[in-house]
């Protein structure tokens, strides 16, 4: 079922940089409010960090995430600028030379996947990876900005320092992107603040969309990063231009602007003040796979992830003009609203690219809309 996506296999990952900490002090609980700078300078990169330039001709990186608002923990000092491709970064100061990296980094789309990125923390502590069957039983639920969200531990000794390390790291989905929120460093005394980044997860609230983050180096060994297509054709078009997408809008559907993660995003009217969404993004490769990103939707409608054998019943095969392409339909709550909400998504390899359309919201209107959003898809010309 899944053999089309395996000739593409893509992982996105984050930059973690290495701990070189100054001391910090004793801190207050104040709330803090961050906006991404334009053009914030960076900060020089600490010993032993990934600090690798881009590549000549790599993808420009930069995002247009929300700001974040927070409540500042005891003992944490922000870091300005953040640097690294984080959109916040904090310090933390232990008994004697115990230190604790706090970071915040926002990446389109299911950014590799989790199992991918949990593996990627085990292997910086030491620790062999872990099949998808298991990753579930790792899995601690937290509320991050009033989300449902995952939280992943991970304690062993640092590749580079050979000193016992900690890991946390939570990851929440929030309008097709992935925010990672990760704790590196003494062992004792990340898991001393555990309770404290729980809390710091809970106290987030998303507040309007910041200026665009600032282009950082990566590793040398790191995985291209895509961002997609900014815009689509008009409603009208009948042929595609530079590789862009030409379909056929239903007129009841309104275009509204999507943001820098989508290459484009209509909302639908219903009766009774009934709400409905399309979106449609793209992503390098396969964007991560049909199993991270079916779950990445599942996780917008509060349900849990499948097997390979729940997956493989779940997604069935279309017809579109592209080609081949897999179709998945659920309910669920909305997790943003509470509300029920049906999910109706739809995910086109194409040209080495993957194009992802999801239509969501009322469960009603959504299968009133069914028909009409297939037809959308298929009509869609690369």
């Amino acid at each position: 079922m899944n053999s089309w996506f395996s000739s593409h296999r893509f992982a996105l990952s984050f930059v973690a940089a290495a701990l070189a900490l100054s001391l910090a002090g004793c801190g207050r609980n104040d709330v803090q409010v961050y906006q991404v700078g334009k053009e914030q300078a960076q900060s020089p990169p600490a010993q032993g960090a990934d600090a690798t330039a881009m590549p000549p001709g790599h993808p420009d990186v930069s995002a247009q995430p929300p700001g974040l608002k927070w409540t500042l923990p005891t003992g944490w000092e922000e870091v300005v600028p953040p640097g690294q491709m984080r959109v916040a970064s904090f310090r933390i100061k232990g008994e004697g030379s115990k230190l604790g990296d706090v970071s915040v980094v926002p990446l389109p789309g299911a950014a590799g996947g989790i199992l991918a990125n949990v593996n990627r923390w085990r292997g910086q502590v030491g620790l062999a990876p872990v099949s998808e069957a298991e990753l579930g039983n790792l899995a601690q639920k937290v509320v991050i900005a009033g989300h449902p969200g995952e939280l992943y531990e991970q304690a062993g000794q640092g590749t580079g320092s050979g000193e016992p390390t900690r890991i946390l790291a939570a990851i929440l989905m929030h309008d097709e992107v992935a925010w990672f929120f990760k704790v590196t460093g003494d062992d004792q005394l990340v898991a001393q603040q555990k309770p404290a980044f729980v809390e710091f997860l809970k106290s987030l609230t998303f507040t309007a969309p910041a200026a665009p983050v600032a282009q950082a180096g990566l590793p040398a060994d790191h995985p291209p990063i895509d961002t997609p297509m900014l815009s689509a054709q008009p409603a009208d078009a009948t042929a595609p231009a530079s590789g862009k997408p030409a379909w056929q809008v239903p007129a009841a559907w309104k275009e509204v602007p999507g943001g820098q993660f989508l290459v484009a995003k209509f909302t639908i009217s219903g009766d009774g003040g009934a709400q409905a969404a399309v979106n449609v993004s793209m992503s390098a490769g396969d964007g991560g796979g049909l199993a991270a990103n079916v779950g990445r939707w599942r996780g917008q409608l509060g349900l849990g992830q499948l097997s390979e054998d729940e997956l493989n019943k779940l997604a069935a095969p279309v017809d579109t003009a592209a080609g081949k392409a897999m179709l998945v339909d659920m309910i669920g709550t909305d997790a943003r609203t509470g509300q029920k909400a049906r999910l109706v998504g739809v995910i086109v390899p194409q040209g080495g690219q993957t194009w992802f359309y999801k239509l969501m919201g009322d469960e009603q209107l959504v299968g009133r809309e069914k028909d009409a959003f297939s037809k959308f898809v298929q009509t869609a010309r690369y």
